[in-house]
């Protein structure tokens, strides 16, 4: 497809970026933009670009060789892997500009601008030339056409009001919209503080809390404590509760306690049980909500439970089979099913011919050693958790020991050094 010398900035969110050769680097994120005096049009500085593992870097407007539809391409594939960080007086264009408040000069009229346009000048520089905007017209507020005007025919869009008045969230919650939960978490990492409330506010209990779980800690308790009691509470109650359990062990006992009791029991339930163990043991580890099934179930009905779309992989791929109550702490634990042993049985006969009752369980007080070695030993992505009774605690997945095995910081993705140092290390072509 022919390249564009002129592009809206939403049509570039998400396009896939490759080098000369068509080997992929990443995602476009963001476009960031540097604000200039009065009346000029910023010059677009260039890309935040998404690699492997949810870094996010700088890719300067310089290396951008085409804008295509479905693609950007780089004039190399070696680019600058330091860790994105904004500088003063920049700008993200989706994550700031959109939805701004701003005054058409000519009538005085209030809009919010919708999207940006990008063009490229004779000279190879990009700049913002035009914007979408759309005006509120009538008494109520209603929403008007959607027009285009030059930079210089609009008010509102300087610095310090961006970062002073408040901003809706329409236009940037439409992109997070098509985002996965980490991806967006990611995003809102990015975003100044003013700007990551406005978007937490707007965003529904369950959403914020799938975007809450794949946060950085500190950003976790930022949020957490920006929201208040009330609504903290409704998030955590939609978190998992080992998620949930591992943000509330983080805050002070008595914003811990608070918060607790704001929640519906049937839901700081389970989180005060995890509470109680160590968070490095398999206790600590543990989500409380495996998949149960009585021995009298079908293969069928067990394969429908585990199809569930808002069931993790790693829980998924274990049925664990247990007397009556199905809830933890179950009653006594007769063993489990693996997903693929599920696949080959007829769906009629039931569960408790397909039991595996030679696989190891876990005590939550084994160490975090002890539950690595487990998974490593038996080639599990998911583990049961039993009490001294014999009955089914919670279940252990690999996920949740990779993330106390890694770093702290590993969900900010690098270290907070300049993007653009010359001595930084490069991404080679198949980065």
């Amino acid at each position: 497809m022919a390249a564009t010398t002129r592009v809206y900035a939403a049509r570039v969110a998400g396009l896939a970026v490759f080098g000369p050769d068509g080997e992929s680097i990443g995602k476009v994120r963001d476009v960031v933009a540097g604000l200039r005096a009065a009346g000029q049009p910023p010059r677009v500085l260039g890309l935040v670009m998404e690699m492997a593992a949810r870094r996010r870097i700088f890719v300067p407007m310089l290396r951008v060789v085409r804008v295509e539809p479905n693609a950007v391409t780089l004039a190399t594939g070696s680019v600058n892997t330091r860790q994105f960080h904004q500088r003063p007086n920049e700008v993200l264009v989706l994550g700031q500009l959109l939805d701004a408040k701003v005054t058409l000069a000519a009538t005085g009229a209030s809009a919010v601008l919708v999207d940006a346009a990008l063009e490229q000048t004779r000279t190879r520089d990009w700049r913002i030339s035009r914007l979408a905007v759309r005006e509120r017209t009538g008494r109520l507020g209603r929403r008007g056409p959607v027009q285009v005007v030059e930079w210089d025919q609009i008010t509102g869009l300087a610095a310090a009001e961006l970062t002073d008045r408040p901003q809706g969230v329409a236009q940037l919650l439409a992109l997070l919209d098509t985002m996965r939960a980490v991806d967006v978490a990611s995003t809102l990492h990015e975003l100044p503080a003013k700007r990551r409330y406005e978007v937490a506010e707007a965003l529904d209990d369950e959403r914020l809390a799938d975007v809450v779980e794949e946060l950085p800690e500190d950003d976790q308790k930022d949020l957490i404590g920006h929201l208040g009691e009330d609504r903290a509470a409704d998030v955590l109650e939609a978190m998992s509760p080992d998620d949930a359990a591992d943000l509330l062990a983080e805050l002070p006992e008595v914003d811990k306690n608070r918060l607790l009791e704001l929640m519906e029991p049937a839901e700081s339930a389970p989180v005060k049980r995890l509470l109680a163990y160590s968070a490095d043991t398999a206790g600590g580890l543990m989500t409380p909500e495996p998949v149960v099934v009585g021995p009298d179930a079908t293969i069928a009905e067990a394969l429908a439970m585990v199809r569930n779309a808002e069931l993790p992989v790693a829980l998924a791929s274990m049925v664990f089979v247990c007397r009556p109550p199905s809830a933890t702490p179950t009653g006594r634990y007769l063993g489990c099913v693996h997903i693929q042993r599920l696949l080959r049985e007829p769906p009629s006969t039931l569960v408790a011919g397909a039991l595996d009752t030679t696989l190891a369980s876990l005590p939550p007080t084994a160490t975090l050693a002890e539950v690595t070695r487990y998974f490593a030993a038996y080639n599990l992505v998911c583990g049961p958790v039993l009490d001294d009774q014999e009955h089914l605690i919670g279940a252990v997945t690999v996920d949740d020991v990779l993330d106390h095995l890694l770093p702290e910081n590993w969900r900010e993705s690098g270290l907070p050094d300049d993007r653009r140092s010359p001595d930084a290390p490069k991404a080679s072509d198949d980065a």
